[in-house]
């Protein structure tokens, strides 16, 4: 009985560190995006409103997740898998251009990001693939060279069709989550050096090219990814106004802030991609390093779940999670420090958005799931 009462309070442990995180995210996201009301024009002046829509939307669905919606996902996710895909593909023909990129499908007053789906999609499919590959007695060389296409092909899909929108910020979560997932499975070791060497050839030739055949590189891969690199080199150089102005934000801030809402700095999308910018000019580096904090415990206990034994579908859809939440944590503050290149990643649970926000509120609902199956398996 002792050892049963242990795990139900391990159990419980993790289910409360992660309601309080996202409780405290929900707070910080919903002051921050209030305060950018000022520098937005008069109709996005309601985006505080649509964001407490949003969590009310999402914390319904965490509820549904638990007791359902994760069930019907593991039996479906193929389907789902490609659904999503045909959305994706849709949007390439019915997406409507906005700011160079068609990433947005419109049903009537109703907008979502189909490549918000499929990061979610993409974890669960992957990790069934290798989930069945792990119950197998014999696992030779042949079989880990099927199980590699398979993953490969399952990632490279969605990945292409998303780099044409274009939203690259995404691709590289699908490709990150597929690499972590390869070296997580164990496989004979030239599948790593083979794996490790082909793309140093890949990236090197492509770089090589860009700098030193520039016309070349525009005729094979067009002006738009030549763009893209060029926004990288801008964040190697510190220059952009976005960048500069975050820093000056951030630099400027303080101990604790310019006080709420009496920041008069402007910089490009304070609502989104520099949501951590606009809540630590306002509470300034109290405020931020509370944030992290945050951030680090609510990782932490999700991490600490990956590793209990929990089913092996379990154990990689945790994993795919994990890595996905932290490169958007790292991606979007690093961003704007200018410790990273700026690639237009929502800080999650924080940034405005709804299909983000739902759909990561739709990942705590898989997380505490496996928290309480793993509860009543151990049982």
């Amino acid at each position: 009985m002792n050892y049963i009462y242990t795990i139900n309070m391990k159990a419980n442990k993790t289910f409360y560190y992660l309601t309080i995180s996202l409780f405290i995210f929900m707070i910080i996201s919903i002051l921050s995006i209030y305060a950018t009301k000022f520098f937005l024009r008069q109709e996005f002046n309601n985006l505080y409103i649509k964001q407490i829509l949003f969590y009310i939307i999402g914390i319904l669905l965490i509820i549904f997740t638990i007791y359902k919606g994760f069930d019907y996902l593991k039996k479906y996710h193929l389907l789902i898998y490609i659904g999503t895909n045909i959305l994706l593909l849709s949007l390439l023909v019915f997406g409507i251009n906005i700011n160079g990129s068609k990433c947005w499908l419109y049903i009537g007053p109703i907008s979502f990001q189909p490549s918000e789906i499929m990061k979610i999609s993409l974890i669960i499919t992957l990790s069934s693939i290798i989930s069945k590959f792990k119950k197998k007695k014999k696992k030779d060389i042949k079989e880990e060279f099927f199980l590699l296409l398979k993953l490969l092909i399952i990632t490279i899909i969605p990945s292409i069709l998303t780099f044409l929108e274009p939203d690259t910020g995404v691709v590289i979560i699908y490709l990150l989550i597929f690499i972590t997932f390869i070296f997580f499975i164990k496989l004979n070791k030239i599948w790593y050096i083979s794996f490790i060497s082909f793309f140093s050839i890949i990236i090197s030739s492509f770089l090589i090219i860009y700098f030193f055949k520039q016309d070349i590189f525009i005729k094979l891969f067009g002006y738009n990814i030549f763009y893209r690199l060029d926004r990288i080199l801008n964040w190697f150089n510190m220059n952009g106004y976005q960048l500069k102005n975050s820093l000056i934000a951030i630099g400027s801030s303080g101990l604790y802030g310019f006080g709420y809402l009496k920041n008069n700095l402007y910089f490009p999308e304070p609502q989104t991609d520099f949501i951590f910018t606009t809540f630590v000019s306002n509470f300034g580096f109290t405020g931020g390093i509370l944030l992290i904090i945050t951030i680090i415990i609510f990782d932490y206990n999700i991490i600490k779940l990956c590793l209990k034994k929990i089913r092996f579908i379990d154990k990689y859809i945790i994993l795919g999670i994990f890595i996905m939440l932290l490169y958007g944590q790292v991606q979007n503050i690093g961003m704007t420090i200018g410790l990273l290149p700026i690639t237009g990643i929502p800080l999650p649970f924080i940034s405005y958005g709804g299909t983000s926000l739902i759909s990561y509120l739709f990942i705590i609902g898989i997380i505490l799931k496996i928290n309480k199956d793993y509860t009543k398996y151990r049982n």
